[in-house]
């Protein structure tokens, strides 16, 4: 076997593709701001480097491993070497990190910190750059930009959407929009995925935070918060609750603590999602038109084909998303208690995803021309609400959220895993609801981390073909064949995000493949541990279609089509 020598060391070398890949085999953090594994290797930011026995100075990131090679991680030179790295990211850096978003969790500060960086010994004379603020997801701001290329690879490479990348050269490189438009005039689909690669606080969630604090301090308003199935299993990351763990008791409790009315379940709304959408399939099966029907819970992805694949719109399901459907049907549950307490009821929406902030901004999902859901904010700046009231959230006891919007299935859970609006689909579909089907459902091919994933299943005499993939980059290049006629398909699940709503934007960042694993497993736990694994077997759902809801189904959770 071959080996190298990391600081005296010895490595054997198992396939790694770069020597960093070995270095941290060898249980050395080395600091990085421009790699990342399902990312081109760059070799841009040279904080990675390392000195060989000869004394050559490489990054570590690109430099691939050879028998014998002697490496040291943490020489005099190459400590002397990261902190005039650092100290030049500095000086044409805003230094305004007391009033930063990132402050706290900015890999930049860290690292000033770790390599010892005390002062700046050069004037910053770069001119200040407005903020770009024209999305309703992000928010773009130049000035703290250290040029990693981290966001316009994610952009490129995972998404396959380009809507920003570098301009111009020298001292005067910037990361923006082709011929510097506003981000809200390119294709940008506000997934978010940039903000979470981004080491500083150069792009950043847009937050709603203010906004949800004067409401609830509002006497004469209602509030009340739906949490989506990701959220759950993403939230405790900052308490120190092991990954992956189902913290919606806990987060329950924080929320009525915070002062929130009343706190529902956003897998109510996946489940009726299931029953309309799955009832749209089976219209669509018997018509044979309109095939592959396109699941529509992602506004990522529904922005993407609207820009790239106008043609293929008629096939997105006109079903709402989960949260499109929950926030108009607790409107329509407390107008009557409204209008005799003379109050108004704000519906908020914790959710994994930047894009569901845009998302309740499009009139396609107004009801009666009006907004229904009024304010969207994610798991990131739910955390931060939580530790700004102080709330000792490791400490709390779990509670249940209120009815009727707190019963759910285990196929609702589910949801915000990629795969999981399939199975959820397939079992409303199928007529066998036994405990040895269920477990059928879940080994037809729809679980699982790649890319693209493959399934056939019989509806009746009807052999259904299916495909889920997730990432905008695949999902583009899955639709060119599907235009192509190389591939058919009955029903395709697209996510915008790798691995689904478990890795949104709006999920707090710096998740390795531990944590991704860990969270797909908590909403799979999850729903083994339901009482009610079927959609359609949900009590409360069924008994709301028989009174509630009845005569309203397109009303409150279909899109709208409006007249542009």
């Amino acid at each position: 076997m071959e080996y190298i020598t990391i600081d005296t060391k010895r490595v054997p070398i198992e396939g790694e593709k770069n020597i960093l890949s070995l270095i941290r085999k060898a249980g050395i953090d080395l600091p990085t701001f421009c790699y990342h594994s399902e990312l081109s290797i760059y070799g841009a930011c040279r904080m990675c480097v390392v000195e060989d026995d000869r004394g050559r100075i490489f990054a570590s990131c690109s430099e691939q491993p050879r028998d014998g090679m002697v490496i040291h991680t943490n020489s005099k030179k190459i400590q002397s070497y990261r902190r005039l790295i650092i100290e030049l990211l500095l000086s044409s850096h805003c230094r305004d990190c007391t009033t930063c978003q990132k402050n706290g969790s900015c890999s930049l500060q860290d690292l000033a910190y770790r390599v010892g960086v005390h002062a700046v010994r050069f004037l910053n004379n770069k001119k200040q750059i407005p903020l770009d603020m024209s999305s309703p997801s992000i928010v773009r701001d130049p000035n703290k930009c250290i040029l990693c290329g981290d966001c316009v690879r994610t952009c490129d490479e995972i998404q396959g959407i380009g809507a920003i990348d570098f301009a111009f050269r020298g001292s005067e490189t910037q990361v923006m929009p082709a011929f510097n438009r506003d981000l809200a005039d390119t294709d940008c689909v506000g997934c978010g995925q940039c903000a979470v690669v981004c080491p500083t606080a150069a792009i950043t969630v847009r937050t709603n935070v203010t906004e949800i604090w004067d409401a609830i301090g509002n006497p004469n308003i209602r509030v009340v918060v739906q949490v989506a199935p990701a959220v759950r299993v993403a939230v405790g990351d900052s308490f120190n609750i092991p990954k992956g763990e189902n913290s919606f008791g806990k987060l329950v409790t924080a929320l009525r603590i915070m002062g929130f009315d009343e706190v529902y379940d956003t897998s109510f709304g996946a489940d009726l999602t299931v029953m309309e959408e799955s009832k749209e399939l089976a219209q669509r099966l018997e018509k044979n038109e309109k095939l592959p029907l396109f699941t529509s819970c992602c506004p990522g992805w529904v922005k993407y084909c609207e820009n790239r694949y106008p043609d293929l719109t008629d096939n997105i399901s006109t079903c709402r998303s989960p949260q499109g459907m929950l926030s108009p049907l607790i409107k329509d549950y407390f107008k009557d208690k409204d209008e005799a307490e003379n109050k108004k009821t704000i519906v908020v929406s914790i959710m994994p995803c930047t894009a569901k902030k845009g998302e309740i901004l499009r009139p396609d999902n107004f009801t009666d021309g009006m907004q229904d859901t009024d304010y969207v904010i994610t798991t990131q700046e739910v955390i931060r609400m939580i530790k700004q009231v102080g709330i000792q959230f490791e400490s709390l006891e779990a509670e249940a959220a209120d009815m009727p919007f707190a019963v759910a299935s285990g196929g609702g859970t589910i949801f915000g895993t990629t795969g999981g609006v399939t199975e959820a689909v397939l079992r409303r579909l199928a007529k066998d609801k036994s405990y040895q089907n269920l477990s059928n459902i879940s080994y037809v091919g729809v679980r699982g981390e790649d890319s693209v994933k493959e399934a056939s299943v019989m509806l009746g005499d009807r052999e259904v073909k299916i495909a889920v993939v997730h990432g905008l980059a695949d999902a583009g290049r899955l639709l060119d064949k599907v235009k192509a006629g190389e591939v058919e398909y009955d029903f395709v699940e697209v996510m915008a995000c790798r691995r689904g709503c478990i890795m949104g934007g709006g999920q707090p960042p710096f998740a390795g493949a531990r944590t991704k694993k860990k969270r797909m497993e908590g909403l799979y736990k999850a729903d083994t541990m339901s009482n009610i694994r079927y959609p359609d077997e949900n009590p409360v759902l069924l008994q709301m279609y028989e009174t509630t809801i009845k005569g309203k189904e397109h009303k409150l959770f279909h899109r709208h089509m409006v007249e542009k």
